[in-house]
């Protein structure tokens, strides 16, 4: 008995473990398959999530189960399981970056302060997540939201961390990135 009781425990202290995280949850995208088997056909969902702490770091999951509410708990589980941290610059990327995952092909460009997320889909479910607040992007080749959602993940994975490309070049990490270097013009053209 006394296992049992050690056991709910542990599972009590993840429970407590994740409320405090506050994790930004997405459903992507819910659809139906079906398997084909002698009698028929067999219908499952298959649930895409998105799963940000909005400070930099992302993870995207998989789902599949007979019932919806399974479909999503599973993928919301292995999304938690594969966050990792974004490279941001402020509230945009660092740099421009392009990545593909089988035919999807996501364009991700930094933003000046106050454009907001223009993306739409899957790749505004990531960028959302992450914690991204100003970007311009552009989702070339297949639709296929969930291969969008990988190719916008890869791209992220893809970013450099300021300060260290910084150090390597030997300047300031204001002078690397876009928009921090630049001063308010209020409506007038820089010089």
């Amino acid at each position: 008995m006394a296992r049992r009781d050690n056991r709910n425990q542990r599972s009590r202290d993840n429970r407590d473990e994740d409320r405090g995280e506050e994790l930004d949850e997405r459903v992507v995208d819910i659809s139906r398959v079906a398997k084909v088997i002698k009698g028929g056909r067999r219908f499952a969902f298959r649930t895409v999530i998105v799963v940000g702490d909005n400070k930099g770091r992302v993870g995207v999951g998989v789902g599949k189960s007979r019932v919806v509410p399974d479909a999503i708990r599973k993928a919301t589980d292995r999304a938690r399981h594969h966050l990792k941290a974004v490279n941001l610059a402020g509230t945009t990327i660092p740099h421009e970056v392009v990545a593909r995952h089988a035919g999807a092909e996501v364009l991700l460009r930094p933003a000046s302060p106050g454009t907001g997320v223009i993306a739409g889909g899957g790749v505004r479910a990531v960028l959302e997540a992450a914690g991204v607040r100003d970007i311009l992007t552009k989702s070339m080749g297949s639709a296929n939201v969930l291969n969008v959602v990988y190719a916008t993940i890869k791209a992220l994975n893809e970013l450099k961390n300021v300060e260290l490309e910084a150090q390597r070049r030997g300047k300031n990490a204001r002078t690397v990135t876009p928009f921090w270097n630049r001063k308010p013009t209020n409506g007038k053209p820089q010089q």
